[in-house]
């Protein structure tokens, strides 16, 4: 691990003269046109500063933690500011964590896609921002995640994650059926016993299991692991990005400990010991496909890892008390619609809920495009400018150096109100009809449109489609067993916290 000292470098990471330019989108310019060249927009000097080097990283940090309206008043702020949606701003953790927090930040839907295309911007070990956790935490290697297109291992890496979640494709909605449908019933007893129930901790034990029993064939539960997943998980996911999450904890505790230097990684390493264990043993054949696609076992091993706990665990413990939160808050008109739309495609199908019946609920799926686009469960992207650039907003151009860290803070642009009508409301039918499939390519949770499908060359994610059909499931389920439900919704340190008040059962 870097010295504290070498960390804070803040060298410029502009290269010397006679770069190419390029639009965004890849059309060359010469360096002295005042337009943008394809839409003709004004081109303006990026607004903004990054302050005097240690003083101003660590002014932001403690913005955009503790400052008035937290993370999304710290980008709005700086909007207002400039009156721009293009600006120069740090972005934590910051001094003794990353060893530069200078970014270019893309506040809109219009300069956003910019970071989805990897023949402009490099993504190397830029998946948690401006700094990488230890690989000491992924068993030495750096995962898929953290690996450019354009490195040699990312396609065979990829391949294997696409096998991996498609190789058992048949088992995903029964064991989705099984598995929740033991949630619901421990909720159930919950509600009956105490009047209320918490699905955060319900679904963390159910979408491990899920996961495990759906993609490799195994119940955690029969494991030395027995119902310690779900913890072990969270813990070692807290070693990884700690730096960037706000617990509650008084301030300078917080701060010192947390957002000022890494925590150990041999704290948490028996714990990783285990996990690494029960997939080497339940993950056997995805390995034995890894190393039949040259890619060595305990390389393999760490990446399924990693997908598995990380990427997919880690997404099901966001998003599935965030869909619970909007739809719960949607009310009974809403929740009546969807029960109609659900039962009606479930008994047209045999009375089997299946991707058919999934296929003939078009609501279901608008309602998952809104919640993934209202609270996108990452919400946050980067990318390294490969060359000098001209990132156009709505309204201008802006030159960005080659080298130069964008970022993109991804819910001011998926609720960008140049794009989307209503854009703080979780309107659960904004995707049907014509006009409504054509807002889809603003849907951008995957680190690509929703419009667009992953490739090996790219760096959207593997998952995209699996993340799309699993939370379709949940709201079918939800829906062909109540008629309504009421939540209390809380804050946590990776995203919503939601108690169910009641579940209605369904009467028709």
């Amino acid at each position: 691990m870097a010295t504290a000292a070498s960390q804070l470098s803040f060298s410029s990471p502009i290269a010397g003269r006679g770069r190419r330019q390029t639009r965004a989108s890849a059309s060359a310019t010469d360096r002295h046109e005042v337009v943008s060249p394809n839409r003709r927009l004004p081109l303006r000097k990026v607004p903004g500063d990054h302050g005097p080097p240690l003083l101003g990283a660590l002014k932001d940090r403690l913005e955009y933690f503790y400052g008035p309206g937290g993370r999304d008043g710290f980008f709005a702020s700086r909007v207002r500011a400039h009156r721009s949606t293009v600006v120069r701003l740090n972005m934590p953790p910051g001094p003794f964590v990353a060893k530069d927090p200078r970014v270019v930040a893309l506040l809109d839907a219009a300069s956003f896609p910019v970071l989805f295309d990897t023949s402009l911007v490099d993504k190397t070990d830029l998946f948690t921002g401006t700094f990488m956790p230890s690989t000491d935490l992924t068993g030495g290697y750096r995962v898929l995640s953290y690996v450019d297109p354009a490195e040699p291992n990312h396609a065979p890496l990829k391949s294997l994650l696409f096998h991996l979640l498609t190789h058992r494709r048949q088992h995903v909605i029964p064991a989705f059926r099984e598995v929740y449908g033991d949630l619901f019933g421990l909720m159930e007893n919950d509600l009956a016993r105490a009047g209320k129930s918490d699905f955060g901790s319900h679904n963390d034990a159910a979408a491990f299991g899920f996961l495990c029993q759906a993609l490799l064939g195994r119940d955690p539960a029969d494991s030395p692991l027995r119902d310690q997943g779900p913890k072990l998980i969270t813990k070692w996911v807290l070693f990884q990005i700690s730096p960037l999450l706000n617990l509650g904890l008084p301030t300078l505790v917080e701060d010192g400990l947390l957002h000022t230097f890494r925590l150990p990684p041999a704290l948490v390493s028996k714990d990783y010991g285990r996990l690494a264990d029960f997939f080497r043993d339940a993950g056997k054949d995805v390995i034995d496909e890894g190393e039949r696609r040259g890619i060595a076992r305990e390389e393999s091993l760490h990446n399924i890892v990693f997908a598995m706990c990380f990427n997919s665990f880690g997404g099901m413990k966001i998003l599935f008390p965030s869909m619970v939160k909007w739809l719960g808050r949607a009310g009974g008109r809403t929740h009546g619609r969807l029960a109609t739309e659900v039962r009606a495609a479930v008994r047209a199908n045999g009375g089997e809920l299946t991707m058919q019946a999934l296929a003939e609920m078009p609501l279901v799926k608008s309602a998952v495009y809104e919640a993934l686009r209202i609270e996108p469960p990452v919400a946050m992207q980067y990318g390294r400018a490969k060359r000098d650039m001209v990132v156009e907003s709505h309204d201008y151009g802006y030159e960005v150096r080659e080298g130069e860290l964008l970022f993109g803070y991804q819910p001011m642009a998926t609720k960008d109100p140049r794009v989307f009508a209503r854009p703080d409301d979780y309107v659960p039918d904004r995707f049907l009809g014509d006009d409504g499939a054509r807002l889809l390519r603003h849907v951008v949770w995957s680190n690509g449109p929703e419009t667009a499908s992953p490739s090996l060359q790219d760096k959207q994610c593997t998952g995209k489609d699996f993340v799309v059909l699993i939370a379709r499931l949940l709201v079918a389920e939800i829906f062909l067993r109540y008629d309504s439900f009421d939540v209390q919704v809380g804050s946590g340190p990776l995203g919503s916290s939601v108690t169910v008040t009641s579940l209605k059962k369904a009467t028709f």
